[in-house]
């Protein structure tokens, strides 16, 4: 299944340490239709690290997209080839992350100043793939925020043969601000992504950045192409539940909490069965916010905290904790 257009119309966002395959294969049970994309991983990581630890997944996650950082052109495309190969349904390059770890890589937003260098790194990877090569950026960083330099960095890239831009309407500052303070201070600005659609209508354009509800997904989406949410469908993951129907047409009623518990529980058993040094609290971290505004949600949420990290905890923990019975 490739990650088309329709595909694409909803998804959620790369979280590094946040969107791991257990918490992939979550959020898919709640929805069967948005994309979902990997953590980065750099390019350094799959070349000379547990490739197969990085590029594994379960085949229940698709459409699934694989984000990659790096700036040099050869190493993306060989990369791009083992995600492409690993069955993956799309590449994307990040060209948003405003970290020093990544600014010392010379990857993430510092690469907004290098139109050229990710112009090539594009070019090389589409040239090695056929899955989509997409690109994922911010409308500017630090003093190059202007809207000449956006449509220079969109024109550039888009020459080299990218037809997807996901662009987090925020700028980046590459000194001064944490991560955590990048994804805050800076404000949104999601005119400067409607005017890129505008002026590049053949384009397909995510806007990425603030969305925390379904309501303000179909507002923007009468500008651009698609929704990426990102915090709050991790901190408040049954938001998914209605995307299916509401924004792919399906016709059928969304899973309810407690299906959704009886068809993870399942897959935890094999988890932690399998001996390969899953403990329950990797799994149970992205599960605290399922039952978010229910009765019970603040029980589920202390119980959990409180015990999964015991050493002999196993599924029990999950089924004592629930707010509602199985």
């Amino acid at each position: 299944m490739n990650a088309n257009k329709h595909a694409r119309r909803f998804s959620v966002a790369p979280m590094l340490d946040w969107t791991d395959r257990h918490c992939r294969y979550f959020h898919r049970l709640i929805s069967q239709q948005a994309l979902l994309y990997t953590e980065m991983v750099t390019t350094g990581a799959l070349i000379h690290g547990d490739h197969q630890r990085f590029l594994q997944f379960s085949a229940a996650e698709h459409p699934l997209a694989f984000q990659l950082g790096g700036s040099n052109p050869r190493e993306l495309a060989f990369c791009a080839k083992m995600v492409e190969d690993y069955g993956y349904d799309e590449v994307n390059l990040n060209v948003g992350c405003p970290s020093d770890r990544v600014q010392n890589g010379r990857f993430g937003a510092c690469l907004m100043a290098e139109p050229e260098l990710v112009a090539e790194c594009v070019a090389t990877m589409t040239q090695a793939v056929s899955i989509p090569v997409t690109v994922k950026s911010r409308i500017g960083i630090d003093q190059r925020d202007s809207y000449q330099e956006l449509v220079h960095f969109v024109s550039t890239v888009a020459d080299a043969g990218c037809k997807t831009f996901i662009i987090h309407a925020r700028k980046a500052w590459l000194s001064g601000l944490s991560p955590k303070q990048n994804r805050d201070i800076p404000p949104l600005r999601y005119d400067v992504v409607y005017q890129i659609k505008q002026d590049f209508p053949q384009l397909e354009i995510i806007l990425n950045g603030g969305i925390t509800t379904l309501d303000q997904a179909e507002a923007v989406l009468q500008q651009v192409d698609g929704v990426m949410v990102g915090r709050e469908a991790y901190h408040n993951p049954y938001l998914l539940a209605d995307v299916d129907r509401r924004f792919f047409g399906e016709s059928e009623e969304p899973r309810s909490r407690e299906m959704i518990m009886r068809l993870l529980i399942p897959y935890i058993q094999q988890q932690l069965e399998q001996g390969e040094g899953v403990r329950l609290s990797s799994i149970s971290r992205h599960i605290l916010g399922l039952f978010h505004g229910e009765p019970g949600a603040r029980g589920w949420r202390r119980h959990l905290s409180e015990n999964v990290c015991k050493a002999d905890a196993g599924i029990d923990v999950i089924l004592a904790a629930l707010p509602i019975k199985l």
